[in-house]
């Protein structure tokens, strides 16, 4: 009973972190009319966003390792807490940037932190089922971002909600600061982790396949969410607010839905994770092509069917985390959770900047918003990344299979998980 009592702790400050990443989705809008900012300085407050989230991602493992989970999370929270106080009161472009930063480091010290917890906490048998939930679960956060948000914005203005944002996360701080235990047992003063660690968990080839996985599969949901599927939906498809509102909440409750099931799967069947992959990453560029390629306006249900798809990418890239606690031994495994935690983060980055610049080179001068064909040409850059992190998870499960021991190898045909690491 304790250990989901650490856990739910946890995951109520992986839920609230989810919330100040995913705030800037449906406001984005409003902040291009508040800061009076185009749309590829738009996309520089989610880039900076999510630039130092991926940056920070190694340096907050490494730290991990060595102060424990309750402390890398309180920092966390007060990071973003900061950065939402300075997001309420910004009137242009570059406090702004600023506060988006700030959230940004402070996300980056959360989900590997409550991956730890589960980590320490729950058998190994159990690990990749709570990883699923942890991620999916917290997704509740970008769920309460959508149409609340939507709402306040509209009837409390920008600064009131931006404070309550803020009010939001300090009791997420008391709450972990008060009640949260790192491990069942109190653990000794660690040293901080060695290059030669960091070294050992990039060179294997089953960290690598777990930094594609995440690349590959989260990125176009994440991208959708995070930014540019409100605009899309509102500027592009002719949606009304609520409607897109309500579709960005059906990628959120589709993840949490599925990502069990992914989990189940990967626990069942884990030589054919990969296999699961690139299917998601297949799936996603075909509802997409489907959405691109239709004349005009797409149909309510062809988006919502476009929604249900990049509803699984979440889960899909929970598998990366999978991969770095497979090939990794416990003293290293915060380390390897960044290294993989920086996949998905960097190609998010990549195409939010590329959809930016594609659009404002499509919209002439004066007009108030990109056309439907320019938001078409801009999401097909999509197809180059997917192509890439394919063909480089398709390389790395090769080469992590021929580095299992046959009888590993031959267990995880049957069924079984992998053997502990070290």
């Amino acid at each position: 009973m304790r250990r989901h009592l650490m856990w739910v702790i946890g995951l109520t400050a992986y839920i609230i972190a989810v919330f100040h990443r995913s705030s800037l989705g449906v406001a984005g809008v409003a902040a291009a009319d508040r800061f009076g900012v185009g749309t590829s300085l738009l996309a520089l407050l989610s880039v900076a966003q999510l630039a130092v989230y991926a940056g920070m991602q190694i340096p907050v493992g490494v730290l991990l390792d060595r102060f424990g989970s309750r402390r890398m999370l309180v920092g966390g929270g007060l990071l973003m807490v900061a950065g939402q106080l300075l997001f309420a009161y910004a009137h242009d472009i570059g406090p702004a940037v600023a506060a988006r930063v700030l959230i940004g480091v402070g996300d980056a010290m959360t989900f590997i932190s409550v991956l730890r917890v589960v980590a320490l906490w729950y058998p190994p048998r159990r690990n990749p089922l709570m990883v699923q939930l942890t991620g999916m679960v917290g997704q509740l956060g970008a769920l309460s971002s959508a149409v609340p948000l939507v709402v306040l914005l509209r009837d409390a203005g920008w600064t009131a909600t931006f404070l309550g944002a803020a009010a939001l996360g300090a009791a997420a701080i008391a709450l972990v600061a008060v009640s949260l235990r790192d491990s069942p047992v109190q653990e000794p003063q660690k040293p901080a982790v060695s290059d030669r660690a960091l070294k050992a968990s990039w060179e294997h080839p089953g960290t690598r396949l777990g930094l594609w996985t995440h690349f590959v599969s989260s990125f176009s949901g994440s991208v959708f969410a995070l930014l540019w599927g409100y605009p899309f939906l509102t500027q592009g498809e002719g949606l009304a607010p609520a409607t897109a509102a309500l579709l960005l909440s059906l990628l959120t409750v589709g993840g949490i839905v599925l990502g069990p099931v992914v989990g189940h799967f990967c626990g069942r069947l884990p030589y054919h994770r990969s296999t699961l992959v690139l299917a998601i990453v297949g799936s996603s560029a075909l509802a997409w092509a489907v959405v691109l390629l239709w004349p005009g306006r797409a149909p309510v249900a062809v988006l919502t069917v476009l929604v249900l798809v990049l509803a699984v990418n979440g889960p899909g890239s929970m598998i990366g985390f999978d991969y770095a606690r497979s090939f990794n031994p416990a003293a290293r495994i915060g380390g390897a959770t960044g290294i993989v935690n920086v996949g998905g983060f960097v190609a998010s980055i990549l195409v939010i900047i590329a959809i930016g610049v594609l659009l404002d080179a499509q919209t002439p001068a004066g007009a108030a918003h990109p056309s439907l064909p320019a938001f078409k040409w801009a999401f097909a850059v999509q197809y180059v990344l997917w192509a890439l992190g394919a063909a480089q998870v398709w390389r790395y499960r090769r080469t992590t299979r021929r580095a299992i021991p046959p009888e590993h190898l031959a267990a995880m045909r049957r069924g079984d998980p992998l053997p502990a690491v070290g």
